[in-house]
């Protein structure tokens, strides 16, 4: 890990390399598993020998995965936002992490398989937020209100539709 912050996500145990190993296939640049190690002791999570960390990168930013049990579940109060580019790359993301034994929630949240929590946001949504005409704004927002995946071609027309 080079980061001085680096995000620890607790998995359920077991769980932490298969989790980073999906992460992996969503085919985000700059990532990859930098690290499986097993506990040096026995714990209350693991047993020494047991994996018990997998440090991963994911677009350039260091995470932990750690196999801490069922404690302590995720939350939508913490999330990881992935800014994409288009509708097409909006849509791979989205349908690989819901298919992939997810949920799809509100507004561009979907949960994985292992309850982490994801927003899956094109970056024109964000755009949005800066026009210039606060109807136009308020429209697309209004709109992705409505939605689970994001539909950018809807956004748009909400948006166009008041000027």
């Amino acid at each position: 890990m080079t980061d001085k912050i680096t995000p620890c996500i607790w998995y359920d145990l077991g769980q932490a390399r298969a989790a980073a190993e999906f992460y992996m296939s969503l085919g985000l640049p700059d990532s990859r598993i930098d690290g499986v190690h097993a506990s040096p002791s026995d714990n209350p999570s693991t047993r020494e020998g047991e994996e018990l960390v997998v440090e991963f990168t994911l677009a350039g930013r260091s995470f932990m995965g750690l196999n801490g049990g069922p404690i302590f579940p995720q939350t939508e109060a913490v999330s990881f936002q992935i800014y994409t580019d288009d509708q097409a790359e909006t849509d791979r993301l989205w349908d690989a992490i819901v298919s992939n034994g997810g949920q799809e929630s509100q507004c561009g949240w979907c949960k994985d398989r292992w309850g982490v929590n994801w927003q899956i946001t094109p970056k024109r949504l964000m755009a949005f937020y800066n026009d210039k005409n606060p109807a136009r704004a308020k429209a697309a927002f209004e709109a992705m209100m409505t939605m689970r995946k994001i539909d950018i071609a809807r956004l748009e027309a909400a948006a166009d539709a008041v000027g």
